[in-house]
Parts: structure tokens; C-alpha cells; sequence
């Protein structure tokens, strides 16, 4: 009996609008944030097209939205606190998500997560919602110099794990994950319930487009 070769030996996540929607805790950390510098908050559709760059470029573009740029160095604490605060508060994986992770731990695959997330946030979401058992590794923005979409932190990760980028998949909702994925050389799938600015995920050219975590499991049997 003839053995089929699976097509990849490492999976890379992003975290933010791909494994867990996290824009209600994110958004209630901006406007908290917001109040405390006398500025009046964004709605929550809003903030979900500021997601995706990191804490720095939230918290920027929260500011310009405000026309309140010179507050960043005053608003960046302030809005870590506030997060921390919030950062469990209704934490759900999207539908999906866990049945494919274990489903891919079980079949051996190494997992990993690779977000524009600070790092100290995001073992704490990993393990309230019990899935951090799942990865091998995490990256946050922090642990590389460069963020998404710069290739920096997939390579790495691939580095860490022994693992080639053409055996490796991303999976992301945003065009960052699929320019990072596209200039490491490796295949990625998109994710369309995400943010991605508000914009749909094909006009970045992902390999694949998936409208369900689940549809995954089509491409990792």
C-alpha cells in the first residue's frame, strides 16, 4: 500500500482574526484608553480595521483618528494596562478552531503561532482558552526586530523548529501574513473572516482562500 506524503510538516498561525476575534476586548482597551486622554472613543467596527500591525499601530492609529498623534507616548502605556485588564473578558475561538488543532496534533503535525501580538499577552490567551499544548512556539512582535510582513518571524520560527519554509503553511486573515508568507517561500492560506483593514483577503493573492477555519482540514489531511 502506497503511503500519500502530507503536504506540509509545519503550520503557522496568526492570532488575531484568525484563531480568536479579539477585537471586542481590543476595542473596549482603545476607547478606555481614549477616555483617559480626554478623547472621544471609536466605534467597535472601527477599531477592527486598525488591527493587525501590532499594539504601536493601534494605539497610532486610534491617536490620527483623534487628531491626537503627540499622545502616543502617553497613550502606549496606558493602553497595555487596559488590555491586560480586558484581555480575557468573553475570549472565544472562532467556530472551528480547536476540533482543527487537535485534529492536526493528532496527525503530527508541529503547530505554531506567529502574531504581531506583544509577546506577554499571548501565552495568557493560549492557555485560558486550554489550547497552548497545541504549539511548539510562539512569537510575539517583540521576539524578532521586524514584524509581519516582513518574513523575519516566520523564518525564525522555521529556524527554531528545524522545519524548511517550502514545508511549511501560514495561516492568516490579513495581508501582512500573506506578504510575510510570500517573501519567506512559503504557501499560505487566507483567512476572509478576519480584519484585514476591511478589506477581502483574495485581492492579496493567498493560495488558498478559506471562509471557515475548518476548510483547513482539506488541505492538511
Amino acid at each position: 500500500m502506497s503511503v500519500v506524503e502530507r503536504p506540509f510538516d509545519l503550520v503557522l498561525f496568526d492570532l488575531d482574526g484568525t484563531l480568536i476575534d479579539s477585537a471586542s476586548q481590543l476595542a473596549l482597551a482603545v476607547n478606555r484608553t481614549l477616555t483617559d486622554l480626554g478623547l472621544a472613543e471609536a466605534d467597535e467596527a472601527v477599531v477592527r480595521t486598525w488591527v493587525g500591525n501590532g499594539a504601536d499601530k493601534l494605539i497610532q492609529r486610534a491617536l490620527d483618528y483623534r487628531e491626537a498623534p503627540e499622545l502616543f507616548a502617553k497613550a502606549r502605556p496606558l493602553f497595555d494596562g487596559h488590555y491586560r485588564a480586558c484581555l480575557l473578558e468573553g475570549l472565544a475561538m472562532y467556530d472551528g478552531v480547536e476540533q482543527s488543532l487537535r485534529r492536526l496534533q493528532r496527525l503530527g503535525y508541529r503547530q505554531a503561532v506567529v502574531t504581531n501580538k506583544p509577546s506577554h499577552f499571548v501565552q495568557p490567551i493560549l492557555e485560558a482558552l486550554g489550547i497552548e499544548d497545541c504549539f511548539s512556539l510562539w512569537l510575539g512582535g517583540n521576539c524578532v526586530p521586524e514584524k509581519k510582513p516582513s518574513p523575519a518571524p516566520l523564518l525564525h520560527a522555521c529556524h527554531e523548529l528545524g522545519i524548511a519554509p517550502s514545508r511549511t503553511l501560514m495561516v492568516g486573515d490579513s495581508e501582512n501574513d500573506v506578504l510575510a508568507a510570500q517573501a519567506a517561500g512559503m504557501k499560505v492560506a487566507g483567512l476572509t473572516y478576519g480584519y484585514n483593514y476591511g478589506r477581502p483577503i483574495a485581492d492579496s493573492h493567498p493560495d488558498w482562500v478559506c471562509e471557515q477555519f475548518a476548510e483547513l482540514d482539506a488541505l492538511l489531511a
